[in-house]
């Protein structure tokens, strides 16, 4: 996907306890950067997270998480977590991940998610509320 693609993105600084012995930000790091960046999505979407969806009777669940690394992250860079949800389906969505240093495009990555009850946990269909406010968000329509 293009930079231009996403039109959410969340500013991060890579702070002194992320970089490894390498002098690189340790791998695992990354899909932490993923969570705050998709919180702040949620955020800037007018959602909030995870009180809007208990509410609705429902909840979201990490089922997967993928990472794809282009180039590294160093101590005090400034980073830009551009997320933007890929699609909706009947019970998941899957948000799609970059992170860039400026014009480098460091990491590229997915999280999916399944809509589940919240305390049973068995998949559910994605609310409709959610579906419209994330699609009005988007700016575009984000069926399967």
């Amino acid at each position: 996907m293009a930079r231009s693609d996403f039109r959410f993105a969340h500013p991060l600084r890579v702070r002194w306890a992320e970089v490894d012995r390498q002098d690189i930000v340790f791998n695992g790091h990354y899909l932490m950067y993923f969570d705050v960046a998709i919180t702040e999505y949620w955020r800037a979407a007018g959602i909030r997270y995870p009180d809007a969806l208990i509410a609705a009777g429902s909840d979201l669940f990490v089922v997967k998480a993928t990472v794809e690394y282009h180039d590294a992250a160093h101590f005090d860079d400034d980073l830009d977590v551009a997320v933007r949800v890929r699609r909706i389906g009947r019970t998941s969505m899957t948000f799609a991940v970059e992170i860039h240093r400026g014009a480098d495009h460091l990491v590229s990555g997915e999280v999916v998610y399944v809509n589940a009850h919240p305390t049973e946990r068995r998949p559910m269909p994605v609310p409709d509320a959610l579906r419209a406010t994330l699609e009005t968000f988007e700016g575009r329509p984000l069926a399967a």
